[in-house]
């Protein structure tokens, strides 16, 4: 038996945002049905990053992730997360696929964005403000022009080039776009906030009735981009429960003693499988607290997987003496 090796120029050539959000729906909605294993993510801290370990099951498909955090990896030339995912047989064990995460983990996340906007941002959404302009700005693009016919892209970062080339790539697929200060770009239908903050950037002032906010930024505890009081007046949906308040958007509030369980109203997958309504009202305030599931990386895995076979893309190898 060999297992099948594939580079990020592999996982790149067969997969699709499109095909990525059909599997991360129906990852979400296995979720809430409580259809899936997904074992709390491993951290190993470092001074200045770490490291994680994701593993998980779902409807006849397992595996892990390794993946890294390092905010301050451009500075020497890596990328700020770099993941490789294992895929195995659940029958056998057997390592099908050895593959490149790093990518898969920036589509997974972009269409998580989307499925959450399609549920909790109003119908209308045109304008699309983003708060960092790094690699993850590009995929929640990706992933929300493929729900949305958007008018208006307004590009905020605190390196200003890096705005300019998110704005100039938006423009590629024929999206007016600007950029911005950071006020301004709070005021939009939906704000993508993708930065490694600590602290709050987006000031509860700013943000305008009926906004929907991906919070895709807070990952791991003490991480936070949104004033508190954000929090206390919108409808918070997460991607679980557990994972968001232990290092999710809503964990140093709920570390403060702001917020509780009580104060979450749904998880996605709860709302993707209609166990709860999206949005239900044009003046409400919604957010999405992103994490990142386990779940999310092994379902496009097998899309991965099944398409490099089909395409016959790929290096196998045989890395047991069987």
């Amino acid at each position: 038996m060999k297992t099948l090796i594939l580079t990020e120029g592999d996982v790149k050539r067969v997969l699709t945002m499109k095909e990525t959000i059909e599997v991360v729906e129906k990852a979400f909605e296995l979720h809430a049905k409580g259809k899936t294993q997904m074992p709390p993510k491993v951290y190993l801290t470092f001074e200045k990053g770490d490291l994680r370990a994701m593993p998980a099951y779902l409807d006849g498909k397992a595996g892990i992730k390794w993946v890294n955090s390092h905010p301050e990896n451009p500075k020497k030339g890596l990328p700020t997360v770099m993941a490789v995912l294992i895929y195995n047989d659940p029958e056998t064990g057997f390592p099908l696929a050895i593959m490149d995460g790093t990518h898969i983990t920036n589509f997974r996340t972009g269409a998580a964005g989307g499925i959450a906007s399609k549920y909790l941002a109003r119908k209308n959404s045109k304008v699309f403000g983003f708060i960092g302009c790094g690699r993850q700005a590009y995929t929640q693009f990706l992933a929300l022009r493929e729900v949305f016919d958007i008018e208006l892209v307004k590009a905020y970062d605190i390196v200003k080039q890096n705005a300019d080339k998110f704005a100039k790539f938006c423009e590629s697929f024929g999206v007016s776009a600007m950029v911005c200060s950071i006020e301004d770009a709070c005021d939009c239908d939906v704000l993508t906030t993708t930065t490694p903050s600590r602290k709050p950037v987006v000031k509860s002032e700013w943000v305008k009735e009926g906004t929907h906010i991906n919070a895709i930024g807070a990952d791991a505890p003490g991480k936070q981009e949104l004033e508190e009081e954000i929090l206390l007046k919108a409808k918070i949906v997460v991607d679980d429960l557990d994972q968001a308040m232990h290092g999710g958007e809503i964990n140093v509030a709920v570390s403060k003693g702001k917020i509780g369980k009580e104060n979450i109203y749904a998880t996605l997958g709860e709302i993707v499988a209609g166990m709860k309504k999206g949005r239900e009202s044009e003046e409400e305030i919604t957010i999405f607290d992103s994490t990142g599931l386990a779940i999310q990386d092994i379902a496009v895995a097998d899309l991965v997987f099944r398409k490099a076979r089909e395409m016959d893309v790929g290096l196998e190898i045989e890395i047991f003496d069987f």
